[in-house]
This record gives structure tokens, sequence and C-alpha cells, in this order.
């Protein structure tokens, strides 16, 4: 399958890599693709702009940071993105008075709506949010796998097909499916605690499971 990723940071590259072992197609964008070219050579990577990356895709995920996110989507091209799965996996963290972070939307919004509300013609699933990168892609590195992510968005085959997807692709089991976008709120919500986490422990490797 043909992947595009938005954002070529950490998170991005830890994606795109896994994806490429997993035999897909990965694009990743950006802004300066001579920084990340030898690392993209080496993982078998290809890099783009943001609006070829989001027309190479027939799944694009978006890894850019939370307060950039429209903005970089809007230059991705609402045509690339119309009628595509758009795997929201960006947190509205506001860093600008240092860590701890806070959000910049909540309660009442959530990024991910406002990624919907942005482009209607995609199908945003928001998903992934809720980890640091190196368990989102090999979740049996902590406990066997045997914690939960969750889906939130719209559209309901598209959310199976996401869930279907983390499960082939990285071998996750515990997917629950919240509802529709707004139940995006709920998932950006844990982030501050996730974050008081791993500052009491000193390390990202953690990880929620919901008991039931």
């Amino acid at each position: 399958m043909k992947v595009g990723i938005l954002g070529s940071g950490m998170v991005g590259q830890t994606l795109a890599a896994k994806l490429v072992e997993r035999g897909q197609d990965v694009m990743v964008s950006a802004r300066s693709p001579e920084k990340v070219a030898a690392w993209a050579a080496g993982a078998g990577v290809k890099v783009g702009s943001l609006s070829e990356t989001a027309a190479h895709g027939a799944i694009v995920i978006n890894a850019t940071k939370g307060e950039a996110s429209v903005e970089a989507l809007r230059a991705a091209g609402e045509a690339n993105l119309a009628g595509k799965i758009l795997v929201d996996i960006a947190n509205p963290l506001d860093f600008s008075r240092g860590m701890p972070p806070t959000l910049w939307v909540s309660n009442t919004d959530s990024l991910g709506e406002q990624i919907q509300q942005a482009f209607p013609q995609a199908k945003v699933v928001k998903a992934l949010n809720t980890l640091n990168a190196g368990l989102m892609v090999e979740p049996g590195k902590l406990a066997g796998g045997d914690h939960t992510i969750f889906v939130s968005g719209n559209d309901p085959a598209a959310k199976a097909e996401v869930s279907r997807l983390l499960g082939e692709w990285f071998g996750w089991r515990d997917i629950i499916d919240l509802g529709d976008i707004t139940t995006a709120r709920g998932t950006e919500s844990l982030l501050p605690v996730w974050i008081r986490l791993m500052m009491a422990f000193g390390h990202a490797n953690f990880q929620f499971k919901i008991v039931r």
C-alpha cells in the first residue's frame, strides 16, 4: 500500500521505517529534504513535499506538530486528501511556557475535530496519539503488547480499516473504538497525564491499559 506520512521528525521516521519493513511504499514530507536524505536512503523511504506526499498516499498519516497541523494539511492540498483516510496522530500541545505543556484546545473541541472540519472530504481517524513512537510500531516491546489504543472518527468503515491495518502492520490487538471524532477530545486530554507520568518515571516506555 502507498502511505504518505506528513512530517519527518522522530515519529514520522519511526512509522516510515517500520512500514517499509512491512512492505509498504512510503513517502514522508520534509521541509528540508537534505536533512533526512541519508536516513531516507538507508530506510528505503521516499521524500517529497507536503503535496507530493499527500498525493502519494492511498492512506495519509498526519505526524506534524499539532500547532502546525492544519496549516501543513492545507499545504498538502485538500484535493490530495479528499476521499482518503487521514490518520491523525498529532496532539495540541502548547510548550510556550515550557514543561509541562498545556493543551491549546480541549474540553469542547479537539485538534482531530478541527482537522475534520477543515477537510470535510477526508476520513479523519484519530489514533496512536497516546504513546511514544517506539511503542506505536512495536507494542509487543511492552507487556507483550497487552495494552490499549483508541480510534475516533466519523466514518465507521475508515475506523475499521485503520484498526485492521494497525493490527496487520504493527501487531496491535486491543483497539477501542470510542465513537465519532468528538471523542478525540478524550484521547487528546490524556496527554497531560501521559506527560506527568513520563516526568515521574523518567522515561516514556509505558502505556495505558483499559481493564474490562
